[in-house]
């Protein structure tokens, strides 16, 4: 009896998403299988004064073909991130999405674009990227985006602004999967860099999200431990208007 109840609270903490499965790790960059279909990479800034600064992305893979939102932090941790996704899991990375124009976002879009690999992001993002001398992403849309990676769709959607301007969300439909990027945070981080932040309008942006997107059941953020519903709860408190 004591067998089954532990397995079942196994099973439950996995399905809530609290335990992480690391399935690759080197000095430069992580990966953490989310789901069967969903991995987070994490790649890290070096910060004067704080040192190592963790970076998360997605990727999505169905029928052996992937699409990656955010670059890791630089060139030489996204070739390594390219190299494992090829040599390991044999898949081709159709695309890479970009959150916003920060290079925790698009840091290593050039080794992406050596690969030849297409590169999106908003209209909005290109245009920062360029005025900030970053290289920017080559295709450009409005308010949302829909690309095919295998059999299945992903939805990328600007809410409002929030962390920057320009920042937007991706969500993937069949594993009910966000990547909020730097616009949600990790249960009980601080508001972190706010230079090119929206605070009066951030809180009203994640409504808009938590509104439109039904179904979300796991939340990978720009920055810490991904988790459920509960991450945008806490974002929208963080920012609120007192």
């Amino acid at each position: 009896m004591k067998i089954i109840v532990l397995t079942i609270l196994l099973v439950t903490i996995c399905k809530s998403n609290k335990l992480e499965n690391i399935i690759y790790k080197s000095e430069r960059l992580e990966i953490v299988q989310i789901s069967d279909n969903v991995y987070q990479h994490i790649s890290y800034l070096e910060i004067p004064n704080y040192g190592k600064f963790p970076c998360n992305g997605l990727i999505f893979i169905n029928n052996m073909e992937a699409i990656i939102f955010d670059t890791p932090v630089d060139d030489s941790s996204s070739a390594e991130l390219l190299d494992w996704l090829s040599q390991k899991l044999k898949t081709n990375v159709i695309a890479i999405v970009i959150n916003h124009f920060h290079n925790d976002c698009l840091g290593g879009i050039k080794e992406f674009h050596k690969n030849g690999i297409k590169s999106y992001a908003s209209n909005k993002t290109i245009e920062l990227a360029e005025n900030n001398n970053e290289i920017k992403p080559q295709i450009g849309f409005t308010d949302s985006l829909e690309l095919q990676v295998g059999k299945q769709i992903t939805k990328t959607k600007y809410y409002g602004s929030g962390h920057t301007y320009d920042n937007v969300v991706s969500y993937i439909p069949t594993e009910k999967v966000l990547f909020g990027g730097c616009l949600i945070k990790s249960i009980g981080a601080g508001k972190g860099n706010l230079v090119d932040s929206d605070i009066e309008q951030w809180s009203k942006t994640v409504k808009l999200l938590k509104q439109d997107i039904a179904g979300i059941e796991i939340i990978v953020p720009g920055h810490g431990k991904f988790g459920g519903l509960e991450l945008l709860d806490y974002t929208i408190n963080l920012f609120i208007k007192q």
